[in-house]
């Protein structure tokens, strides 16, 4: 069986393509196959940036590693059941198909709650929730008061990851692993990291889940996009020296693989 890694929460902005190419790349550089679903049907941030890499690749006459990234099936309402959800069953083709071909399946989810979105966290093996050092992204997982620390209890995106570990206990698969990501950090405002840090230390325990390191706000992710480029890939197109910004940022990567600790990856890039 694949190993599922989901990659959401309800708020864009916050990187999850971003990761996801990444992560899925990296896991191919590996030698493991990966499969990718987006169901931001209407962005398609993640299946453009796969799109960019083709034919990037293609244009440069060269072969890298990549993740096989597969558009959701299409359903004809009427051969469903009634009362049946389309969505649903697209999903669930979809995963049956790159299940069946791949070591990890990695799904980005849109920065919205969708019913695409719900099925797709009781589904993740391991969820990997990419979040701003801002409290205003704090505010998904829970409720807090005006003092930066009292937490008053969960908030929207917390509360449907724990309806998804509900479902999965219910149908006797193992937890979900979720892991948060501190995304987008920047290298000012120490008195926010801080208490954002302390809070989300706080905050694991009482609804469990683990913190990563993520990447820090970097002008290279800007640039890689249009290519279809990752971290791993710059020496590769023909970049022989990386500055020290790119270097610290390959680091932050194998960090967060490490952090992930998915089964049988140990990270040798």
């Amino acid at each position: 069986m694949a190993h599922i890694i989901v990659v959401g929460n309800e708020k864009g902005g916050a990187g999850k393509s971003t990761v996801s190419m990444h992560v899925a790349t990296a896991l191919a550089r590996m030698g493991y196959r990966v499969g990718v679903l987006d169901l931001d049907l209407r962005q398609r941030s993640l299946g453009r940036y796969v799109e960019n890499r083709r034919k990037y690749l293609q244009s440069e006459g060269l072969t890298l590693p990549g993740p096989d990234y597969l558009e959701l099936p299409e359903v004809a309402p009427e051969t469903l059941p009634p009362g049946e959800n389309a969505f649903d069953h697209r999903l669930s083709r979809a995963m049956a198909d790159l299940e069946a071909r791949s070591d990890y399946v990695l799904i980005d989810c849109p920065g919205s709650h969708t019913r695409l979105t719900q099925v797709a966290h009781s589904l993740a093996d391991t969820l990997v929730t990419p979040l701003n050092d801002s409290f205003v992204d704090f505010d998904l997982l829970a409720r807090i008061d005006s003092d930066g620390e009292t937490i008053l209890g969960p908030s929207v995106y917390s509360e449907m990851v724990w309806s998804a570990r509900q479902l999965r206990a219910q149908a006797g698969l193992r937890p979900i692993d979720w892991v948060v990501l501190r995304n987008r950090l920047g290298p000012q405002n120490m008195v926010n990291k801080m208490k954002m840090e302390k809070a989300l230390a706080r905050l694991s325990k009482r609804i469990g889940f683990r913190i990563a390191p993520g990447f820090s706000e970097r002008v290279i992710f800007r640039e890689l996009f249009p290519r279809g480029l990752t971290l791993l890939d710059l020496k590769d197109v023909g970049v022989g020296q990386l500055n020290i910004s790119n270097v610290a940022a390959r680091q932050e990567l194998r960090d967060l693989v490490r952090t992930l600790r998915l089964p049988g990856v140990e990270v040798s890039f």
